[in-house]
């Protein structure tokens, strides 16, 4: 099977994953509305918070599972789909800790809420607080229900029990994850870059990359060794691509990403880039852009000068470079034709523009 056959053995797999989803989202749908229609209504938020995304999770999955030589397709369907919905959990919830209430340029579930009640005539302070609350609910909802559409995989014994483990795994850390990023935001002191990359793979690496790829291939019964590897290959990707990820948030194109490229700065977030700043002998003349909420476009411009002249944004792209490397190294240690199935993800993540 050549390179361009097994991305058309991919991509009819996802197609599976999101059959899977609409199934759910349907049923518990149906299930929902005959409480009331108002829980019906936010099960169609849900549903619709898990749309326009790009199924990275679930494509990893069938990947390291078509790499090892699966043929358990409905079961891998399932456990794509529900770290899908596990990632829709973490989305949601984090929006409401970020106070956010758009995502991909449209209102979140606690947007879509608080809207609502604005629109009824709510002040925007209490519309607000029922926006973040019904995300909440929305969040344990998808949550719950991850684990249950592993459980509706058919995967039975210590297969089952080995794909609840390396959810649980996964759930363990990015709240770790979050935590540690909480605490960063209301500190005082500029975390160190080992922090921040600490941070970072426990938040999103781990149920991003890790437990995906070794989700797929506990389900094609692939060796406890080779399952550890994928997890250090996932590891080092995932510090790859949030290291890319912060240097989007500042330097990004936004006509690219969709993403203000003010946001990063205004909200003084604890990034790679800023963590090796806070270093330098510049960084006095780049902390009062660092967390300044009404920061202009040319401040930002100036800021972004600065970095680049203190050397940060070449850290950040050395760092992802480097991680990068060590996880195509990986590869030369796998079945070949695993390795081709998680090589096109590895360019793809320094090729990454949004």
């Amino acid at each position: 099977m050549d390179a361009s056959d097994s991305r058309g053995v991919v991509a009819e797999r996802l197609g599976r994953v999101d059959e899977v989803l609409e199934r759910f989202f349907s049923l518990m749908r149906g299930r929902a509305s005959g409480v009331s229609a108002e829980y019906g209504a936010l099960w169609d938020a849900l549903a619709s918070s898990t749309l326009g995304g790009k199924r990275f999770r679930p494509r990893l999955v069938l990947c390291a599972h078509i790499g090892c030589g699966g043929v358990r397709d409905d079961a891998a369907a399932h456990v794509a789909a529900a770290f899908e919905l596990l990632h829709t959990a973490l989305i949601v919830h984090d929006d409401v800790i970020d106070r956010d209430f758009t995502r991909r340029g449209m209102p979140n579930v606690s947007g879509s809420y608080r809207d609502r009640a604005a629109t009824a005539g709510i002040p925007i302070p209490v519309a607000e607080h029922r926006g973040m609350s019904t995300a909440i609910i929305a969040g344990d909802l998808a949550l719950f229900n991850a684990y249950r559409l592993i459980d509706r995989s058919g995967a039975e014994g210590a297969l089952r029990a080995r794909l609840l483990d390396l959810m649980d795994e996964a759930l363990f850390a990015s709240a770790a994850g979050e935590l540690l990023d909480v605490e960063f935001s209301v500190s005082r002191e500029i975390p160190a870059v080992e922090q921040i990359v600490q941070m970072e793979r426990l938040k999103t690496a781990a149920y991003t990359f890790e437990a995906p790829l070794k989700a797929g291939a506990a389900l094609a019964d692939a060796s406890s060794s080779l399952q550890e590897l994928l997890g250090e290959f996932g590891r080092d990707l995932g510090i790859a691509y949030q290291a890319t990820d912060d240097l989007l948030g500042v330097f990004g194109d936004e006509s690219l990403t969709g993403k203000t490229a003010l946001g990063d700065l205004r909200e003084g977030k604890s990034t790679v880039p800023i963590a090796f700043a806070a270093t330098t002998g510049l960084w006095p003349q780049i902390a009062p852009f660092v967390g300044k909420g009404d920061l202009t476009r040319e401040e930002a411009d100036h800021a972004r000068e600065l970095l680049v002249a203190c050397g940060a944004e070449v850290f950040t792209r050395g760092l992802a470079s480097r991680t990068a490397a060590e996880a195509a190294a990986r590869l030369d240690d796998m079945p070949a034709k695993l390795a081709e199935e998680l090589r096109p993800v590895l360019i793809a993540t320094l090729d990454r523009t949004r």
